[in-house]
């Protein structure tokens, strides 16, 4: 079995701050650290579950976060940016599932540690045929498109409620209890990796066994539809051939495909940057 394992960082343990996830900040190399950790954690997972190989993605930021000395040296790291899929690149590689570890709960979720959708600053809002999905539900919607189940999140108990209702009974690692956008109850690193470790674990032994939700499907055609924070904002995107402006803050596109819509989507906010 092939596995990738898709990696964001505001849902890794112990993060709570922008500071803790932001380059420019001297607390980020410390979660860095701890985000190789809760992958080498899965990793291990998978592989015990019965996985022959894993590919991990690096989809924070720039994708140059993980700690590539520290790695499980038996994982392949997609590092850097940008690239075809972004934080699930890999995914039209023959995969037979994948994981996200250290995701986030969408958008304007509350009791939600850093809850965004893409870009805190630039996005307000993102419906993939009329439903409102997070970075949960877009990635999950690509992997679809490649028949590939996601079997397995770990992050706060908010982000693993979005994936559970959004997905079905997919295995979760919570790691903190979030009580605001600021603010949760941590486990320690030793005690959340091996949390992730148990839930990796059970996810491929699961998937072996015939006994994961199926993968996440968008029904053709797809239109993704983008509330940007201010209007200037949607007067940039669409400079993208093809939009259409539904509202004074939003803009939509309307693709044959997920992955389709979904370069769209990333195209939308690049061009929105102030």
């Amino acid at each position: 079995m092939k596995i990738l394992i898709a990696a964001d960082m505001e849902g890794i343990t112990g993060v709570v701050n922008w500071d803790h996830v932001s380059a420019e900040h001297a607390e980020y190399s410390r979660f860095r650290r701890l985000m190789t950790g809760d992958v080498n954690a899965a990793i291990r997972g998978a592989f015990e579950g019965g996985a022959a190989e894993v590919i991990v993605t690096d989809g924070h930021g720039a994708g140059r976060n993980l700690l590539i000395e520290e790695l499980d040296p038996r994982a392949r790291l997609n590092s850097g940016g940008p690239s075809s899929f972004a934080m699930v690149e890999g995914v039209d590689s023959g995969l037979d599932a994948a994981m996200f570890v250290g995701y986030h709960a969408r958008t304007g979720a509350r009791q939600a540690i850093l809850s965004h959708t893409w870009s805190g600053r630039r996005v307000a809002g993102v419906w993939l045929n009329g439903a409102e999905v997070g970075e949960i539900g877009l990635n999950a919607a690509v992997c679809g498109h490649f028949e590939v189940p996601v079997i397995m999140i770990s992050g706060d108990q908010t982000a693993c409620a979005e994936a559970t209702e959004l997905l079905g009974e997919v295995e979760t690692a919570i790691v903190k209890r979030a009580t605001s956008r600021m603010a949760a109850e941590c486990l320690s690193p030793e005690v959340a990796q091996e949390v992730i470790h148990a839930a990796a674990t059970r996810a491929v032994r699961r998937l072996s066994a015939g006994e994961v939700p199926p993968p996440f499907l968008v029904q053709s055609p797809i239109t993704v539809t983008t509330e940007f924070r201010h209007p200037e904002m949607a007067d940039r995107a669409t400079l993208l051939p093809g939009t259409h402006r539904p509202g004074d803050s939003q803009v939509g596109y309307t693709a044959a495909d997920v992955p389709s819509a979904y370069r769209a989507f990333q195209a939308m906010v690049a061009l929105a940057m102030e």
